[in-house]
């Protein structure tokens, strides 16, 4: 099970002027956090509340329909490409690099047990589309292609891209090489697949992009390249039946929640870095940049009032940013809680060799690579406590697909009680649409024409 340490964020570690007194606060949200974790689980099945997300750990038909056509496909394709920005992405993103082998597209066929590479395509910029382009065999590459509302103008510029390829290549035959992840029932891409005839799997109502990746959006790819999906589910089932325990000393997700709010609305600390110690976390660090600044960064709250609220995050690798961060964090504005990620069990061990034994380096021989990256953990958060720097410790026993559903899982649950506890909008992201809306009129959308003026007459005076 998942392991939560927070005893360095309290008065006792870190003193009054930068610590909290975790047992008064506690008993001071306890109704509070007990209300909200039965309103969010109350609310879960309810049209319009966007909480549908926590309903995908349970939802086995698409965990058999996403096997059963990887199953299908299996053996026919070299590639997988997905395209796909934002939500549609990160996830997907972040968990095949935690769990796929290293290097998974640079290994040999053997080493990936026939199962094919996986390439992202989350941006638009055209030197990357057209630099991976030009390397795809795209006869042997399966694209999948994930927007729900199928207008993402970023997204379906590259369809357009990719498909009239594929087009070119392959003639009609082109549309075995498509799947299409979008609306059950409506928008262009919901469009476009049925007149096309490509094979097609629901993003559901009710889940924004940032909650999808345990829906067929993570799901699909996973599968396509041998992620244990089941075990991923199991991870999130059994975090979900933890975190429904309404007392908060016993749900890690509001103990995060809170302790977070308190240090940005008590003390003064409104950036949350996120610090895996594992390579093979790195992008998880990338997915919750998106979870807690577009769930948390709102100008209204509930009641209308203009607030501007939102703590920062911040992503950093451990031990990397030891050496490009922490000094900032140790020695910089103390406005920073930082959240560590550890990992009991590497996958393999690496042993210093015992050379230089008269330099000053010879104490490393002997030891391991796993002993150095633990010392480096270790010795951060004491330097942090040191410089009175509050700091938490999420512990996972292994990268496996379990502990990962499990982690991803707590952080959602987590951003969810935050949000409530901000009296905001967890789920809409308004500032994201209008930049959305001013590219629609720039690109010559129809209906965006008074936009377009506008916005070009805003430009010219910049």
């Amino acid at each position: 099970m998942l392991e939560f340490n927070c005893k360095n964020v309290t008065e006792s570690v870190i003193g009054s002027e930068n610590g909290l007194n975790l047992e008064e606060e506690f008993n001071n949200y306890s109704d509070k956090i007990a209300r909200i974790i039965n309103e969010l689980n109350s609310k879960k099945d309810k049209p319009g509340q966007w909480l549908q997300w926590m309903n995908l750990g349970y939802n086995e038909e698409t965990v058999w329909l996403v096997k059963e056509y990887a199953a299908m496909v299996q053996n026919q394709f070299d590639n997988i490409l997905v395209l796909g920005i934002g939500g549609s992405a990160l996830g997907g993103m972040a968990l095949c690099e935690a769990l796929l082998k290293p290097y998974w597209n640079l290994l040999s066929n053997e080493q990936r047990n026939n199962l094919p590479k996986i390439f992202f395509l989350d941006n638009i910029d055209p030197d990357q589309i057209n630099g991976l382009l030009d390397i795809l065999d795209l006869k042997k590459t399966l694209v999948n292609v994930i927007t729900k509302s199928g207008s993402t103008a970023e997204t379906m510029s590259q369809f357009m891209i990719v498909k009239s390829r594929l087009e070119a290549e392959l003639g009609d035959e082109y549309r075995k090489n498509v799947v299409a992840t979008t609306d059950k029932n409506a928008g262009i891409l919901r469009q476009i697949s049925n007149e096309e005839g490509y094979k097609t799997f629901v993003v559901p109502d009710d889940v924004g992009g940032r909650f999808s990746v345990f829906s067929a959006v993570g799901l699909l790819p996973f599968a396509l390249v041998g992620i244990d999906i089941e075990e991923l589910i199991q991870g999130v089932k059994d975090m979900d039946l933890a975190l429904k325990n309404t007392d908060i000393r016993h749900n890690i997700a509001a103990q995060n929640a809170l302790i977070h709010y308190l240090m940005d609305t008590k003390k003064g600390k409104n950036l949350s870095v996120m610090m895996p110690y594992s390579s093979k976390l790195k992008y998880i660090s990338d997915w919750y940049v998106q979870l807690w600044a577009e769930s948390l960064g709102k100008n209204k709250d509930n009641d209308g009032n203009s607030v501007n609220i939102g703590p920062t995050p911040i992503k950093a690798l451990g031990a990397t940013d030891q050496h490009s961060q922490i000094q900032l964090y140790n020695e910089g504005p103390n406005d920073k809680l930082i959240n560590f990620i550890r990992v009991k069990q590497f996958d393999t061990t690496l042993e210093i060799p015992k050379i230089f034994e008269f330099t000053g380096i010879g104490y490393l021989g002997g030891k391991t690579i796993n002993d150095l990256i633990n010392a480096e953990a270790e010795s951060t958060k004491v330097a942090l406590i040191d410089y009175q720097r509050p700091n938490v410790t999420l512990t996972i026993d292994r990268v496996c697909p379990y502990d990962l559903g499990q982690l991803i899982y707590m952080l959602e649950v987590q951003t969810a009680i935050a949000g409530e506890l901000y009296n905001i909008n967890t789920f809409n992201q308004p500032g994201v649409e209008q930049a959305k809306n001013y590219t629609y009129a720039l690109m010559g959308r129809a209906g965006y024409e008074d936009s377009a003026n506008a916005l070009r007459e805003k430009m010219a005076i910049q």
